[in-house]
């Protein structure tokens, strides 16, 4: 779902660091070519509400009295007054969107007679302080940053249970990706209003170097490595083709011919980017059955990749077997007659991220000679030079460590904090950067060796592998402990 995290930057540019949204995972390439099933919407049993929210948390100018209009979805249909409340902490993005993509919390309500509320995070799909002008400057955008997100999340919370008449309801925030990053953080900054997150696919050790640089580009290639090493190889020698192609006479258009595009291309960037990123969302989408998230898919899609690679006859060309394999991400269907590769869409409202990246969330990342993808090395010193040039702000590399923590995180949190489950897929790229160990009896990771990006709290289907049921079965049991001791504590305070 998450995701994820959503920019018009070049994938393996300069500024690679935006590149990619842990809820990642949005790369407006990626959603191109999908504008025709992801504008479909699916009828959400959830009904929409709009809470009034105000601009600025931590100030007491006149302007941070100013509000805007929170976009939030709720559904009561299994709920009994007093009743936990289940809360999903919206990611970068249209809130339906990630609703649609998180069954989970529909799954288990009934048992939990809970009450679901999913809130939308500010400055994206339809909660934007300033409107169509919310984008426009560094001088709107800076009300942007999880810290306020939180903050709107935690009045908002409170507001809800008071016009509930239902203040003694336990709250328990669930979270993918980007918005798993922000229920754990939930939880620590503010454990008077929840007892407990489930983070799921959370990258929050991504930053300040605390993991290895390549570790998000080495997880994919080892899951195209674990399918095939013929895959892994065939794509690793595609773009010195792609490259020979471009330098050819007419080796644009020679592309443009090869990659099936709409419109001749500008620049052979945006074929790499395109390949590329087919790799990327779909090892990171890897679901053991079909879905539909970032882009309608099989199950096992790297696998499936893999398999039409390996089936292409001795001698073919690399270039050819990986565009073959691409075109699985962006046309499965088979309806899509040509490619759009430079008219970038914004179909889920995601734009806001790429400002997120240059200030708060510096995610610096690199690929090595031993990646499938191409190679490239973190250049920090021109990523602040893009973010000062697009938004006049320079990135703030060690605030998130310095306002969240992560670093040394298990002997801190060790003494400090609860009730946090930590759930990682090692199929999902982003799971190198996420919590993988148990940290105390209450902080607990729930590793699978396949899963992808928050496959978890995705609907559960009657095809499901046993290990993703028996992850959730996991979760579900630690949530029900958080919810009676709850129970027993507020009856004990009650005598």
């Amino acid at each position: 779902m998450s995701a994820c995290l959503c920019l018009v930057f070049l994938f393996f540019s300069i500024v690679a660091e935006a590149t990619y949204s842990p809820g990642g995972f949005h790369h407006l390439s990626s959603l191109r070519q999908n504008k025709k099933a992801s504008k479909s919407k699916q009828e959400l049993p959830f009904e929409t509400r709009y809470f009034l929210q105000n601009l600025d948390h931590f100030s007491f100018t006149p302007e941070s009295y100013t509000v805007f209009h929170q976009k939030y979805l709720i559904n009561s249909r299994f709920w009994r007054k007093g009743g936990p409340i289940f809360v999903y902490t919206g990611n970068e993005g249209d809130i339906d969107w990630f609703a649609s993509n998180t069954g989970f919390m529909l799954d288990i309500a009934p048992k939990f007679q809970a009450l679901l509320v999913f809130i939308e995070h500010r400055f994206y799909g339809e909660s934007t302080p300033f409107g169509k002008k919310s984008h426009k400057s560094a001088e709107t955008l800076g009300y942007l940053n999880s810290q306020q997100a939180l903050a709107d999340y935690a009045i908002l919370i409170r507001s809800l249970k008071q016009n509930l008449s239902s203040e003694a309801s336990p709250v328990v925030v669930f979270g993918g990706s980007y918005g798993g990053m922000l229920a754990a953080w939930f939880r620590l900054k503010y454990p008077h209003i929840t007892i407990g997150a489930l983070a799921s696919s959370a990258p929050i050790l991504h930053f300040d170097n605390i993991v290895p640089l390549t570790s998000f580009y080495d997880a994919i290639s080892q899951d195209f490595k674990d399918a095939s090493i013929n895959c892994f190889t065939v794509i690793k020698r595609s773009w010195e083709e792609l490259e020979a192609v471009s330098t050819m006479k007419n080796g644009l258009q020679e592309l443009s011919k090869k990659f099936r595009t709409c419109k001749g291309l500008h620049s052979k960037y945006s074929a790499r980017d395109w390949l590329s990123g087919a790799f990327v969302y779909t090892a990171m989408v890897n679901y053991p059955t079909a879905a539909n998230f970032m882009a309608p898919l099989p199950g096992y899609p790297v696998e499936q990749m893999c398999k039409i690679i390996d089936g292409f006859p001795r001698g073919s060309s690399n270039l050819d077997r990986a565009f073959a394999a691409a075109s699985l991400y962006y046309n499965y269907s088979g309806s899509e007659k040509c490619f759009e590769m430079e008219q970038q869409t914004d179909d889920h409202g995601l734009n806001g991220w790429q400002y997120q990246a240059c200030t708060e969330m510096v995610m610096p990342m690199s690929c090595s000679n031993q990646s499938m993808l191409p190679p490239y090395d973190n250049d920090y010193e021109a990523f602040q030079e893009q973010c000062m040039s697009t938004y006049g702000v320079k990135p703030r590399p060690h605030w998130i460590t310095t306002e969240f923590g992560g670093k040394r995180i298990e002997t801190v949190l060790k003494r400090f904090g609860s009730n946090i489950i930590f759930s990682n897929g090692m199929q999902d790229p982003w799971s190198r950067g996420g919590v993988l160990k148990n940290i105390s009896s209450s902080i607990v990771a729930l590793v699978t060796k396949k899963g992808a990006h928050h496959a978890d709290l995705r609907a559960a289907t009657k095809d499901d592998p046993e290990w993703l049921k028996e992850q959730r079965r996991q979760e579900v049991s630690i949530i029900e402990k958080w919810i009676s001791e709850y129970y027993r504590d507020l009856r004990e305070e009650e005598q």
